[in-house]
Order: C-alpha cells, then sequence, then structure tokens
C-alpha cells in the first residue's frame, strides 16, 4: 500500500492515513491530556500524519509509524511554540544570556528589584499619624522636647542633655517627660 501512494494512488494514500488515525489520537490522549482543546490538536496532528506519510522514505530505514509519529508530534509542538510566540509572552525564568562563568543568565536576574512598595505606604501612613498624634500634644514643652528628640520636622536630634541645657531643666525631667508621651502617643497609635 505504501508502494502504491508513493506512486500516487490516492486511495491508497487515503487509506494509510485513515489506517493511522488513532495514531494521532493515541499522541494526543498520551502527552497533551490535559489541554482543553484535543479537537484542535488532533487536526494538528492529523496534518502531521498526511505530511509524515507523504514525505515518508522507507529506504532510510525507519518505520512509517515511528516517523509519522515524529511528523505528529513536530505538528503539535509548532502550534504551541507558534501560539507562544504569538502571544507575546515572555518568561522571566528563560535564559536570555550567561554570565562570566557560563551560567545561565535570567531575565528575572536582571530585572530584580527588592519589593518595598508596601512597606513603603505603611512607613508613609504611620509617619502621618506619628505627626498628628505630635500636633495633638496640648503642652508646649512636651511636644518641643518630643520633635527635639527625635529630629522632628526636620529639625536636629538632640540628646537628653541637650535638650534639657536649652530648656534650662534636669535631664531627668526631659527622660521622665519623653517616656511619658512615648507611652501616651502608643496608647493613641
Amino acid at each position: 500500500m505504501l508502494v502504491k501512494a508513493k506512486k500516487g494512488d490516492n486511495s491508497a494514500r487515503n487509506s494509510l492515513i485513515e489506517h493511522n488515525l488513532r495514531l494521532v489520537s493515541h499522541i494526543v490522549k498520551k502527552y497533551y491530556s490535559d489541554y482543553d482543546e484535543q479537537e484542535d490538536l488532533i487536526s494538528l496532528g492529523t496534518i502531521g500524519l498526511i505530511k509524515g506519510i507523504d514525505t515518508f522514505d522507507a529506504e532510510k530505514g525507519a518505520r512509517l509509524v515511528t516517523y509519522a509519529a515524529r511528523c505528529v508530534e513536530n505538528e503539535i509542538l509548532m502550534y504551541f511554540r507558534a501560539k507562544k510566540k504569538d502571544s507575546n509572552v515572555v518568561s522571566v525564568n528563560e535564559p536570555i544570556d550567561s554570565d562570566s562563568d557560563g551560567n545561565p543568565l535570567t531575565l528575572i536576574d536582571v530585572i530584580y528589584t527588592e519589593d518595598t512598595i508596601s512597606d513603603d505606604i505603611d512607613l508613609k501612613n504611620k509617619t502621618k499619624r506619628l505627626y498628628e498624634l505630635v500636633e495633638q500634644i496640648s503642652d508646649t514643652r512636651e511636644r518641643q522636647i518630643i520633635i527635639q528628640r527625635y529630629g522632628l520636622y526636620n529639625t536636629k536630634i538632640y540628646t537628653q542633655r541637650e535638650i534639657a541645657k536649652r530648656m534650662n531643666i534636669s535631664r531627668s525631667y526631659v527622660s521622665r517627660i519623653e517616656k511619658k508621651v512615648i507611652e501616651e502617643l502608643k496608647d493613641k497609635f
């Protein structure tokens, strides 16, 4: 039958195709069982089968089934490659180059930055809340001690001793005020 098909006998060719359709179905179910559109793959595999039958050369030592199976698989793989290429999907884990030691360099290696967006937003919100609470401190001396002690509003950070000297009070009094205000702020935060 193969010889007749090679000589141009269409009925022999069609018979070979029909007899090997189960091969296409087998390959699709075996390797692509979880793919949603199996009918499309069977159609593509049938095209591969037809190409395989049309290009098979028995003199090269391969069996028709082995050669046709490879043609079916190649047709399906070409479909997936084309689909991937058309979708413009780029995997960040695909090697794009190699480093000086010959190790694969991926896109994720090149573009990786530490994600701190949520931390930055959290810090900004807490800072805003802190400034609101500092503004609510009714005692001017207490507010000034906190502002100077922690360098709020872009001021210089002072030690308790420096603040005590500037306000003409004891360092231990500055410490007690600082501790008291910090506890109050924690409760309101």
